[in-house]
């Protein structure tokens, strides 16, 4: 996976109001954190944070920290958002090595057209969107894609029968169905909704309840 080199300042100014400030700025502000290293407070400009989120990899990017006294190569966790606008308003960076096994939760993505279960009229019912791996930095994949061109009506595809790259692993139960063609509903037709309105119907104009006798006159 490549590095992406972003510029990060430091030394910024603690504090909600001078974290607005850096918004306004168009920068973000975010701390670098991880093996033993004391939490840093960064900047980095936002649109080039952006840009490197939004890559293939997309939160999984390794970047490169450059500080201008030295670099960390860090994955962006934590990433705090506007809860209107969406924005980025806060990242956290964490410290990673190349030679080092590390968990990342990578998108599980379909591929293929299941033809025997669309023209069953039944459904493609993906359950599991996200994996945890376990891999080195430059190992871990940007997607797992699953072929679902065999999928058949009520067969499964579970985390066992995915073919993770090689360096990476996970520790989920290989049971766990990733993907499960879904039979058709049962819906009733019209003339059987019908027969049944029918049964359930007391007849119109009917006397009244069975039993009771007739009013006496005079």
């Amino acid at each position: 996976m490549p590095e992406i080199t972003l510029t990060a300042e430091i030394g910024r100014p603690l504090g909600s109001r001078a974290a607005r400030r850096l918004r306004a700025e168009g920068k973000i502000p975010g701390v670098v954190y991880g093996h033993g290293t004391e939490p840093v407070p960064v900047a980095v400009v936002g649109r080039e944070l952006r840009v490197a989120l939004s890559g293939e990899a997309g939160t999984n990017a390794l970047l490169q920290l450059d500080t201008g006294d030295g670099t960390y190569l860090t994955l962006a966790r934590e990433l705090q958002r506007h809860p209107v606008r969406g924005t980025l308003t806060h990242v956290d960076f964490l410290i990673v090595r190349r030679d080092e096994i590390i968990s990342a939760d990578v998108p599980v993505n379909l591929v293929g057209e299941a033809i025997e279960v669309h023209h069953g009229d039944g459904l493609v019912d993906q359950q599991l969107f996200t994996l945890t791996v376990r891999a080195m930095p430059s190992d871990i994949p940007t997607a797992i894609e699953v072929d679902i061109s065999a999928l058949t009506i009520g067969g499964v595809i579970r985390v066992a029968d995915l073919a993770l790259p090689a360096g990476a692993e996970t520790d989920l139960d290989g049971d766990v169905p990733v993907v499960t063609g879904v039979p058709p509903r049962v819906q009733a037709t019209g003339a059987e909704g019908e027969a049944g309105t029918a049964e359930g119907e007391a007849p119109s104009g009917g006397a009244g309840p069975a039993g009771a006798a007739p009013a006496a006159g005079g």
